[in-house]
């Protein structure tokens, strides 16, 4: 194992980084199988005729719903959070950025307990969020129990993010470029092919459970003129607009929500959702039933404009309160809402049927969801893999691109995971540099021609190691160490100084360099912030393997670091 933990801390370790995509993928998908069968299990039990029909519910129980589920996630978190209060696709960028790709057990079962309390209570939130932290922690958790390096966790967190969108919707290819997109990773061989092997065995064990056919069904749709494309960019603008309305919603409501604890934040909020259930109950769960009849049929435009307006306020207000669970659902269930006005607006016009009525909305689904996570590849071959419809890439492509860029460049929003982590505080720079550092380890990269020497040897034995010619010599002080001392130096000094009997390598003429230690896990980009905050001057890379013993596997300078980057 020691052996293959040292392949892994290359970056170019394509054969086990690929098998570890496969075994990470395989888990996450029966991971988030299993969140699936609980959700729905728990929805189908609890409501008549369908795990969607929120309608059917009286209007106390729409109103009170909400809120004991919003009670319940608040003792949860306040018993078990340990300071955890983001999650979802926010939180695996934050752990990606800043923690190599670290994730909790505690955060995994609050995001797998508080996302299905929160789902199944009528919160307005998506799925997919969630399946995107579960999937990610997966991988990490595994790649933390085996002992990796933390470039092969981040990978493996990384695979476990494809998996998640891929399982969630039969969205394989969506799951690869989502993952590529969001988290910012660069794209190679050796880091593309583990992740589409991950998306690829967890859509498999989705398959396998709930079948392959697409999750929304549209009859094709193929433009006949050019003026087909006038509705398309009137509904590209629209949802720029609604997007920019969703992420500046969401800002302001988590701004507000900061002042209260978290407890009385998702109270707040489970009394907003109920209000919001009780007026509107289309906006209630995940609303799949009503994004199908969007799909399939044309609803009065003052219905529509009531629906969005509400499953606005109501999604706005449990995401930015605190409530775990995803954005991208109800963005979806918006496109397809300004869809369908855009839709029945052309139809005031030219004689549009209910079924080009359901090609704006997939559009308008399309669209939403790239402004709203400026991911606009992403969002392209989501929708063009949820509804298995090749006609809707060309207008696609024009209503997505125009969307992120009014969203963008019009109302200057960022997506809406860095509105949800710079609301809560954090934020997320993503750097070229400081990427290709991280997915280089230490072990990858470390000098490991060196010998480990107390201050003072005999003449006869620095002969003797200087015979076998090595790099660096690690020089200990009080038994720890302390100093590096070129080789060549040391054998200088011997050249020259033939009458002496007793070497001082700390009171020899050598460059010495002071010495910090690094875990043989680090990545490059942690042992540059360490030697900054250690004023270091190289690096010892080592592994505890008892209290107080530690084996020592090489020495790192900055040099050597910097030589992983520079041409």
């Amino acid at each position: 194992m020691e052996s293959i933990r040292l392949r892994l801390a290359h970056p170019d370790a394509l054969y086990w980084h690929a098998l570890l995509g496969l075994v990470t993928g395989l888990i996450a998908g029966v991971i988030i199988v299993a969140f699936r069968l609980v959700v729905e299990g728990a929805q189908d039990a609890m409501l008549p005729m369908h795990g969607e029909n929120y309608e059917a519910l009286g209007l106390v129980q729409r109103l009170l719903l909400p809120l004991l589920g919003a009670v319940l996630i608040g003792l949860l978190f306040l018993r078990f959070a340990g300071g955890i209060y983001v999650l979802g696709v926010a939180r695996v960028m934050e752990r990606m950025e800043y923690h190599q790709g670290h994730m909790t057990w505690r955060g995994f079962f609050l995001q797998f307990i508080g996302a299905a309390l929160a789902i199944v209570s009528g919160h307005s939130v998506g799925r997919e969020g969630p399946h995107v932290y579960l999937g990610a922690a997966s991988g990490s958790l595994l790649g933390q129990g085996l002992a990796l390096p933390n470039n092969s966790i981040r990978t493996m967190a990384a695979c476990g993010t494809a998996a998640g969108i891929a399982a969630s919707f039969n969205t394989p290819l969506a799951g690869v470029i989502f993952a590529l997109e969001v988290l910012a990773l660069d794209y190679s061989i050796a880091s593309f092919i583990p992740i589409i092997l991950a998306a690829a065995s967890a859509n498999a064990v989705s398959v396998a459970v709930f079948g392959g056919s697409p999750t929304f069904q549209i009859p094709p749709f193929i433009m006949t003129s050019l003026a087909d494309l006038l509705p398309v960019l009137v509904l590209g603008l629209l949802a720029g607009g609604v997007s920019a309305a969703y992420i500046q919603a969401l800002q302001s409501i988590a701004s507000v929500g900061k002042k209260l604890s978290f407890f009385w934040r998702v109270c707040l909020a489970g009394i907003a959702a109920g209000a919001c259930g009780a007026l509107m109950p289309e906006v209630m769960g995940l609303g799949y039933d009503t994004q199908h009849s969007l799909l399939s049929e044309q609803l009065p435009w003052s219905f529509l404009l009531l629906l969005l307006i509400a499953k606005l306020i109501a999604t706005s207000t449990s995401v930015g309160l605190g409530i775990p669970g995803g954005t991208i659902g109800p963005a979806l269930f918006m496109g397809a809402i300004v869809g369908s006005l855009v839709g029945i607006l052309t139809s005031q016009f030219v004689e549009v049927e209910a079924t080009h009525a359901g090609f704006y909305a997939l559009l308008g689904m399309g669209a939403m969801m790239g402004a709203s996570l400026q991911a606009p590849l992403a969002a392209m071959v989501s929708v063009v893999e949820l509804s298995h419809s090749p006609g809707v890439i060309m207008p696609g492509m024009l209503a997505i691109i125009l969307a992120a860029m009014v969203s963008r460049q019009g109302f200057g929003k960022d997506s809406l995971f860095l509105s949800v982590l710079r609301a809560n505080g954090l934020d997320y720079r993503a750097n070229p540099v400081i990427g290709m550092l991280r997915r280089s380890s230490v072990g990858g990269t470390m000098n490991t021609n060196f010998v480990r020497l107390d201050p003072v040897l005999s003449r006869e034995r620095a002969d003797a190691l200087m015979s076998a010619n090595p790099d660096w010599i690690i020089v200990d002080k009080q038994g720890e160490p302390a100093y590096l001392i070129p080789g060549i130096a040391i054998a200088s000094y011997l050249s020259q100084a033939t009458d002496v009997a007793e070497i001082d390598l700390l009171g020899m003429p050598a460059e010495r360099l002071e010495l910090a230690p690094v875990h043989i896990q680090a990545t490059l980009k942690e042992a540059l912030d360490i030697l900054r905050s250690r004023n270091a001057e190289a690096l010892y890379v080592q592994r505890p393997l008892a209290p107080g013993i530690n084996h020592i596997y090489g020495v790192l300078t900055r040099g050597r670091i910097e030589s992983a980057y520079r041409y």
